[in-house]
């Protein structure tokens, strides 16, 4: 779609100004406000179905949901209210609306947005600052962004600040500290929450009773209204008073997600990118998109053409956790199960394999909601005596959020086996923030008196490790972190063609000879995602005369002696990894290797730029792809 015009008019939206000082909406101006916001409304709904169509996922709901109140604070920026024109948004997946504004204030032309989340186009799926034109911040993870905001109307005296926020965004700890610093510094920030009852895994007032932004808010001492969405009169009146008012001040907005959309209205499924068939059945129920859904029709899925040597098949490691741990809990009595294990959920139950647990035994699930830090906790508490064990689930990028967690929940002897699923960058078109690359972190212990750290971290390389790993370490003390990646991994083969793995049993600590160096080559250590394209490079380097092995190293923190005593023989070794390059094994392994009488050339590689938005193109956009570990290969050999 390079050449392709953007099919529907945004030129069509009219001009409107707002003074937040007077609270009453003209019929003129009402008209004028739900004109622009259905057009709004329309090409949002358009854009990211279309990036859903190319298989590069997205978010609909949201940002279809905020218009309204975009479109008003607009007006009143337009009309010369003292507000900072940047709408910041703690719940940076409703990048859609960022990206719309962009093209409204002139900073982009309308035709990028038919590449949201595509690679190379500037517009992944959480705002990045100086990545796309017109964008003034970067989002980070849910509920980042409002102890930022406090600093931004520091800055700002004598201005409002917008933080769009959300009732998912909102459980974050973050936010609770954040609103203690704005009330008693009395400053001039005005949060418009999308209280739409719908976070990825259910509705949070039937997850999580007494949760009320109204009261909660209130609570810490901020001037808060609630107000219904769709009545633009209401939402207008409170929005005034909220601006016409120096104080911190709230506007909780009532709506169902993805309101007047057909079968997925207040639906979970709309916080993802609407399915094409609910994209086209609401544009067509709209009329004159012809055009627009043309395209959504010959949109295809962006599949990767890379093949791989030396691996087949595919598992989807991510999903399997929780089918292994029900695997396990089926070998238990309920009342055991009920006593001894307590599985909690972040809000990304499908993503991260936990679905499968809440199903088939919903006595030991608890759907705990969007408190990573908290959540931990929880599962440390509950596996801090003998026989008890705590499982938690989230992605890794949030790991880095939970460190002091991990360091109390160590101190305290806990049990708890985590699943950390998008590790890497391995499909990752919501981009930077959501790489899940600093996992190294979790392994921050030290020795306790009594013993040996049991800190262990694993990252199985296929679907038959991945299980053999759980089932192996489920009933070991400590603290246990298992990784698997967003995206599917082939099943890694060994010489004779026949699966590696399957059938064989998990070794906590021990390393696999994949290929052996047989003439006293050099050898790539490699983990998770990064291995099948290592063995890929290493099988064409052998086709062309070069000698050289491969190892696996699922078990991150600890050292396999014998097999340290082959490598530090060995004239070169490359660390390959999906980590980050300054944290992750490499930056390790090095030391390992010279305390083992290494004296060869070394080098390791791994994520070290920003994303770069796409799927499969993230990994070769690092320098992770076969090509790219085979460069560094040769330049050791």
């Amino acid at each position: 779609m390079p050449n392709d015009t953007f099919p529907i008019d945004l030129g069509r939206l009219k001009p409107l100004r707002l003074d937040p000082r007077v609270p009453t909406l003209s019929d003129e101006a009402k008209a004028v406000l739900k004109h622009n916001i259905q057009i709004c409304r329309d090409a949002i709904v358009f854009f990211t179905a279309l990036a859903g169509a190319k298989g590069l996922a997205g978010h609909s709901g949201g940002p279809y949901d905020t218009v309204p109140e975009v479109m008003i604070v607009r007006a009143f920026i337009a009309g010369g209210a003292p507000i900072v024109p940047i709408f910041y948004d703690e719940a940076g997946h409703r990048v859609a609306t960022q990206y719309l504004l962009s093209v409204l204030n002139g900073d982009m032309p309308a035709e990028k947005l038919l590449h949201y989340r595509e690679y190379g186009s500037g517009l992944p799926g959480h705002p990045e600052k100086e990545l796309t034109p017109g964008l003034a911040f970067s989002s980070g993870r849910l509920g980042h962004l409002w102890a930022f905001c406090n600093g931004v109307a520091m800055a700002n005296p004598g201005k409002s600040v917008i933080l769009l926020g959300s009732d998912g965004s909102q459980m974050e700890g973050d936010d609770a500290e954040a609103a203690r610093l704005a009330v008693a510094q009395g400053l001039n920030i005005k949060l418009l929450i999308d209280d739409n009852n719908v976070t990825i895994a259910g509705h949070p007032q039937e997850y999580m009773p007494g949760y009320d932004l109204t009261r909660t808010l209130a609570g810490y001492g901020l001037t808060t209204e609630t107000t219904m969405g769709e009545d633009l009169e209401a939402l207008h009146v409170d929005l005034c008073r909220a601006f016409d008012n120096p104080a911190p001040h709230a506007v909780v907005i009532k709506r169902p997600m993805a309101v007047g959309i057909g079968k997925v209205e207040g639906d979970i499924h709309a916080h993802d990118a609407l399915k094409t068939d609910v994209a086209i059945a609401y544009l067509e129920n709209r009329g004159g998109y012809d055009d627009a859904i043309a395209m959504l029709r010959a949109a295809k899925p962006d599949k990767s053409p890379l093949t791989y040597r030396g691996s087949s098949g595919e598992g989807k490691n991510r999903d399997d956790f929780g089918k292994v741990v029900n695997e396990i809990l089926d070998g238990m009595d309920e009342e055991t199960r009920r006593a001894s294990v307590r599985v909690f959920d972040n809000d990304l139950e499908g993503s991260c394999g936990l679905h499968h647990i809440r199903k088939k035994h919903p006595e030991v699930f608890v759907k705990a909601g969007i408190m990573e830090r908290g959540n931990f906790s929880a599962a440390a508490g509950f596996g801090s005596s003998e026989g008890k064990q705590g499982i938690y689930a989230t992605f890794s990028a949030f790991l880095e959020m939970i460190v002091s967690e991990i360091t109390m929940a160590r101190l305290n002897f806990a049990n708890v086996l985590a699943h950390f699923s998008h590790s890497g960058v391995d499909e990752m078109a919501d981009n930077t923030c959501h790489f899940g690359i600093n996992s190294m972190f979790a392994d921050g212990g030290i020795r306790p008196l009594h013993g040996e750290d049991a800190t262990r971290l694993y990252f199985p390389a296929d679907q038959y490790q991945f299980s053999a790993c759980v089932k192996r370490i489920f009933k070991d003390p400590g603290l246990r972190f298992v990784f698997s990646n967003r995206a599917a991994v082939p099943d890694i083969l060994a010489e004779d063609g026949k699966r590696f793995y399957e059938g064989r049993a998990f070794a906590p600590g021990i390393d696999d000879l994949v290929r052996e160096a047989k003439n006293g080559g050099g050898y790539v250590v490699s983990f998770g995602e990064t291995l099948y394209r290592a063995l890929d490079a290493v099988t064409g380097l052998r086709e062309d005369g070069i000698d050289v092995g491969l190892v696996n190293k699922a078990t991150l923190n600890v050292v396999d002696p014998a097999m340290m005593a082959r490598l530090a023989k060995a004239p070169w070794i490359l660390v390959a990894e999906g980590w980050n390059v300054k944290t992750g094994l490499g930056s390790r392994f090095g030391s390992h290797l010279l305390r083992a009488g290494f004296r060869g050339r070394y080098n390791h590689i791994g994520v070290h730029i920003e994303g770069c938005g796409g799927l499969w193109q993230q990994q070769g956009n690092q320098g992770l792809d076969s090509d790219g570990i085979a460069r560094a290969i040769r330049a050791l050999a």
